[in-house]
């Protein structure tokens, strides 16, 4: 298989499409549902483990022995599946809220160091004067020539109030800048929104949080307050990683007709089969009022064009795909990632968890975005001289172990990318290439989308998708009519901010 590329730390192997939050506790019988135990193979497990405390060459942890062997069996399963240690459960439920403890920074991996993709508006690293492309070359004492980016990410985290030393290389600048940042919590806006041009919205979703469907409410309804004739309007998910799933069903019910279904899962469990409507009970909850309940009446109909490329996955690709389906909007970009399936997670203590693959989605008229994801009505390159970066990065079929399109499990093998030659030319050309900034004067994809809306030519992509539209899902396995779940499902995301 071709060299592939992280989407700017945006997009990774564990982009989730879906974390069903499930909070009780059950024991191990339960969760084997009646089935007998094998006991030859639990007996060689502790065999193995008393041979490691017995004989290895230094003393383990017990902890740590148990652990990597829980981890080991759910990882197995599929790329999406994991154990979530004290601190990973911990960071779960901090990115589903939009905040963690950092610097502010989102980051991508270049050359063995560590490249600014944006400061985050207002934060330590924004506020002390670090601009995107900036490299970082140490934090503290440690070089960062030589540590992965997950590890240098683990560097720039901590305790609130404490201190990280940043040394940036910038271009232009003959020495190193150094940086005293101080660490605090951040909070991520995940909703943008301005008036591109007169009578042309731009609404962006970077991920679905707890507060999405509020905040794009908030944020749309300003649009509108600034210029009520708005001709058209782009809903911009690209590199979108997905979030949580009552924030897409919400943005996708403030489009379309009141009470469609939105999305629907099916899996092995009987309440795994649902259908997620347009209704405030599946975006806002049980308690409180209804965020898209002052929105103007225009939004239902207002022509509308959604971006979309490869990293756009779980979430984004539910939105995507909903709004395809009813052909309420235009979808124009590139291929989506094709992440859809469901996570459930299920707490083992107060501060560890299982996330387990449990069930797949599927749109409205019942295609399986897994593996395949949402093809664009109009495909339109990252940039005219090509799809750039996005045409490089890693999409759910090329994951090992990942789950079959069940509807065409044949397909999803022939999905693969291998074009070794095709990707080292491309990364060669791309090597000093300017992030790009979506919503700038320089976004291409954008300004194909406002084209489109004027009647104007719009330039096409060179290349096919990668595949071809998932297939409907056979009658048989068509989703009943479904009752609403104790607790929508949620999803966490693969954002890289420090």
């Amino acid at each position: 298989m071709g060299m592939k590329f992280k989407n700017l730390g945006l997009v990774g192997l564990g982009v989730v499409a879906g974390v069903a939050v499930s909070l009780q506790f059950s024991a191990l019988a339960q969760k084997a549902g009646g089935a007998p135990l094998p006991l030859d193979e639990l007996r060689q497990l502790a065999d193995v483990y008393g041979l490691i405390k017995s004989d290895y060459v230094e003393p383990v942890e017990d902890k740590k022995l148990l652990s990597e062997a829980i981890n080991g069996m759910v990882a197995s399963l599929d790329p999406h599946s994991s154990y979530l240690d004290k601190k990973a459960f911990r960071e779960m439920r901090e990115s589903m809220q939009g905040r963690f403890v950092g610097l502010g920074i989102e980051v991508a991996m270049e050359d063995g160091y560590v490249k600014i993709v944006s400061p985050i508006e207002d934060t330590p690293a924004y506020r002390a004067g670090i601009k995107a492309g900036d490299l970082i070359t140490r934090i503290d004492d440690t070089p960062i020539k030589g540590l992965t980016l997950d590890e240098a990410i683990k560097k720039m985290r901590g305790e609130p109030h404490s201190k990280a030393v940043l040394t940036i290389a910038r271009k232009g600048e003959d020495k190193p800048l150094v940086f005293a940042l101080v660490r605090e919590e951040i909070r991520v806006q995940s909703v943008k929104a301005k008036l591109v041009e007169p009578g042309y919205a731009w609404v962006r979703i970077s991920q679905f949080q707890e507060q999405t469907v509020e905040d794009m409410a908030r944020k749309v309804g300003a649009l509108y307050a600034q210029d009520p004739n708005i001709k058209g309007l782009v809903l911009d998910l690209r590199n979108d990683p997905g979030g949580l799933l009552p924030g897409a069903i919400g943005v996708s019910a403030a489009f379309l007709p009141k009470d469609k279904p939105i999305v629907s899962t099916i899996g092995q469990l009987a309440d795994s089969n649902q259908t997620f409507y347009g209704r405030r009970e599946f975006y806002a909850g049980r308690s409180g009022g209804d965020p898209l309940a002052k929105l103007p009446a225009a939004l239902k109909t207002v022509p509308m064009i959604v971006l979309v490329n490869t990293g756009s996955a779980s979430a984004s690709e539910i939105v995507a795909g909903a709004l395809q389906d009813y052909k309420r909007a235009i979808i124009m970009g590139s291929q989506t990632f094709g992440k859809g399936s469901v996570q459930t997670l299920r707490q083992l203590t107060p501060d560890t968890a299982v996330k387990l693959t449990t069930a797949r989605y599927y749109t409205p008229e019942g295609r399986s975005i897994q593996a395949k994801g949402i093809v664009p009505d109009l495909l339109v390159d990252e940039s005219a001289e090509g799809d750039g970066l996005n045409g490089l990065q890693v999409r759910e079929a090329d994951l090992e172990k990942h789950l079959s399109n069940i509807t065409d499990p044949a397909a999803v093998v022939k999905n693969r990318r291998d074009e070794v030659e095709e990707d080292q030319r491309l990364s060669a050309a791309l090597k000093n290439r300017k992030p790009l900034e979506f919503g700038g004067k320089d976004d291409f994809q954008l300004a194909q989308a406002l084209n489109q809306f004027k009647g104007l030519p719009v330039q096409l992509a060179k290349a096919e998708p990668k595949g071809e539209l998932p297939d409907p899902l056979p009658a048989a396995v068509a989703p009943k009519a479904p009752a609403l779940p104790a607790a929508p499902p949620e999803l966490s995301n693969g954002a890289k901010k420090k």
